[in-house]
């Protein structure tokens, strides 16, 4: 088998490429994210809303009860919006009868298309609000001569 092929139930599937299809070209590195973006690992946890407020503003809420500010970091890598969670375990010492709520660490990614920027973040009741704001580009029309030899 080729590279970009799997074998599944006995059939061979090929990746479809964005950059392979002749009339998308540059179209490469939104390949590398769809990809990293597959590879992220992102688990089921904490659970998340993505919604959008209007045609240009959209809001991402994470459930991360248990988690202050300080243990929380939101960055932005590459058109990639990563969240993080770090807890630390202070519990050491106490007798728990049930221990049902452990401290635990995330990350959470999400890929940002050109033009999308994180507006603010906020802390409110165990969930975190990150807002994004789209920017609209303008049309451009632009004539290119052609040479005469």
């Amino acid at each position: 088998m080729g590279p970009k092929q799997s074998l599944k139930k006995g059939f061979i599937m090929t990746k479809i490429s964005f950059a392979s299809h002749p009339f998308l070209l540059g179209f490469e590195q939104l390949d590398r994210l769809v990809e990293r973006t597959a590879k992220s690992g992102n688990e089921g946890y904490p659970p998340y809303n993505i919604e959008q407020s209007s045609s240009t503003a959209y809001r991402i809420t994470l459930a991360v009860a248990g988690f202050s500010d300080d243990d929380l970091s939101i960055t932005l890598e590459d058109s990639q919006l990563v969240i993080r969670g770090r807890q630390v375990d202070n519990s050491e010492g106490q007798v728990f009868l049930h221990h049902g709520i452990a401290a635990r660490q995330f990350q959470r990614s999400f890929v940002l298309a050109d033009g999308v920027e994180v507006a603010g973040a906020n802390l409110e009741n165990g969930l975190l609000h990150v807002d994004l704001q789209r920017s609209v580009p303008n049309a451009i029309v632009q004539n290119i001569e052609i040479n005469k030899k």
